[in-house]
């Protein structure tokens, strides 16, 4: 039996967090006397109201919560953050479109980084400190940060776990939950003050840099500056940038591990070792073709290419190049990375490159299979055999996803867009990426597509960042039975 009231209480601490969240931006905006601040302190005010009532409301009902309350608090704690936070967006009038305020936000705590802005420096400091914080909050997890402090709620978290980490498998390390989600997050500020710090020491001042940082680190996107990390034409950002985009790309696991005097640990994993593989080989050949057809060469071509080879396969989505104007077998693979996404246990988004490698070896099994019907082989990635219910999770996941891809294209299509920028713009919001192909590339957004388009684009970031299963559950009829 699901039980609402219990649900209620998880959704209404969410809010007040929530509220919280947004008195930092607030006090920018205080500080730089911009009009944005009333916007901030109604949504503030209104949030933690609604919230405090709810909470004391319900606070005597809460009991322990089951696998269903978890879907179903993971779904609507991840749209009530979305449609709470556009209100600063809406209310101060920079985004007069609820409708746009709610894709710039829900594309920010769903660390896609699609944009709707056409000037993106014309937003006031406060909003875009917002902007970019609602990336590093939904980088690893609104949920999973929340599971910090539920045990002190006296809600246990476990189920909530279950439904909020990414990857087909969630890596406790540690037998209590509370624990694990603490070291998690303890790792990742840590890397994204160091990424401060490296950018500051290149030349960008706290703000842009903690901004950008929060962007990397959650794998998000979302810039400062309209010409993205391009603005800055330096070597040095662009490659600080581009080793912690790919160090966000990683299990969060294995760099706690690393960290506790384990570093060799990254070159044991197989998932790993694939995804350095694959970034390693789609920067040699881009590098190549950029010097072969647009004649840029050397380290220039190669930074651009590395950069948006991270970019891509991260689901970053950051620029420093036009890559419309590449070759078409450039435009070719950054396509095919826009599936395969991070590792499982990062902040990226995509198909994840475990299940892409447990996918590629169960095909060859049963290739070979076909020569030897007798033999038993069993599905292994680092030497551990793969569980016949993790296979068919995975091969489930991705009969999803690509049904879910084919029909998205479908219904841009019959909104107007061409096929390209169809093709493009539901790979980018369902894999998380942001940017694009067609009419939604690196140099363009999303403000000329209708309104239902991009209610439905929202939709698709939200499947995309809570991995298929967690949303469309909710949807069949089996599971509101009890």
């Amino acid at each position: 039996m699901i039980q609402f009231k219990s649900i209620l209480f998880v959704l209404s601490a969410l809010l007040i967090f929530l509220a919280a969240s947004l008195i930092p931006p607030a006090v920018i905006s205080w500080f730089h006397e911009a009009s944005d601040l009333p916007a901030f302190l109604y949504t503030i005010a209104g949030g933690l109201v609604a919230g405090l009532i709810i909470f004391f409301l319900t606070r005597r009902d809460k009991r322990e919560l089951r696998a269903k309350d978890g879907f179903i608090i993971v779904s609507l704690g991840w749209m009530m953050f979305s449609a709470v936070g556009a209100l600063p967006f809406f209310l101060s009038g920079f985004i007069p479109s609820y409708t746009d305020a709610f894709f710039e936000t829900i594309s920010g705590f769903s660390t896609t980084g699609a944009t709707i802005l056409m000037d993106i420096e014309g937003l006031p400091h406060g909003l875009l400190f917002w902007r970019s914080l609602t990336h590093w909050l939904g980088g690893m997890g609104i949920i999973l940060l929340s599971l910090a402090i539920l045990p002190l709620l006296g809600v246990g978290g476990m189920q909530l776990f279950k439904a909020e980490v990414p990857g087909p498998t969630p890596d406790k390390l540690t037998p209590r939950i509370k624990h694990t989600a603490e070291l998690l997050w303890g790792v990742y500020l840590l890397l994204t003050v160091v990424e401060i710090a490296l950018l500051m020491l290149g030349g960008m001042n706290w703000f842009d840099a903690t901004c950008h940082t929060f962007g990397t680190m959650a794998t998000g996107g979302f810039a400062t500056k309209n010409a993205s990390i391009g603005h800055y034409n330096s070597a040095y950002i662009e490659y600080v940038i581009t080793i912690f985009m790919i160090i966000a790309g990683m299990n969060f696991s294995l760099h706690y591990r690393a960290l506790r005097g384990k570093p060799l640990i990254f070159f044991k994993d197989r998932e790993t070792l694939f995804y350095l593989s694959i970034i390693g080989l789609a920067t040699a050949f881009i590098s190549f073709s950029l010097w072969t057809n647009n004649g840029e060469g050397g380290e220039q071509g190669f930074r651009h290419a590395f950069f948006q080879v991270a970019s891509i396969i991260t689901t970053t989505g950051y620029g420093t190049a036009d890559y419309e104007q590449w070759s078409s077998s450039s435009r070719t693979i950054l396509f095919i990375l826009m599936f395969l996404g991070g590792c499982a246990g990062s902040t990226g988004g995509g198909l994840k490159i475990i299940r892409s490698l447990i996918l590629v070896k169960f095909s060859l099994n049963e290739i070979k299979k076909l020569i030897h019907p007798q033999a038993v082989l069993p599905v292994r990635v680092g030497g551990q055999v793969v569980s016949r219910d993790i296979i068919a999770n995975v091969a489930g996941f991705f009969l999803f996803y690509i049904s879910i891809f084919v029909f998205g294209v479908l219904f841009m299509n019959m909104l107007g867009l061409d096929f390209e920028t169809s093709l493009g713009g539901v790979a980018a919001t369902l894999g998380n990426i942001g940017p694009a192909l067609g009419d939604l590339g690196p140099t363009d957004n999303y403000a000329f597509i209708p309104d239902i388009g991009k209610w439905f684009l929202s939709f698709l970031m939200l499947v995309g960042r809570l991995e298929i299963y967690t949303v469309l559950i909710i949807f069949t009829p089996m599971f509101w039975k009890k």
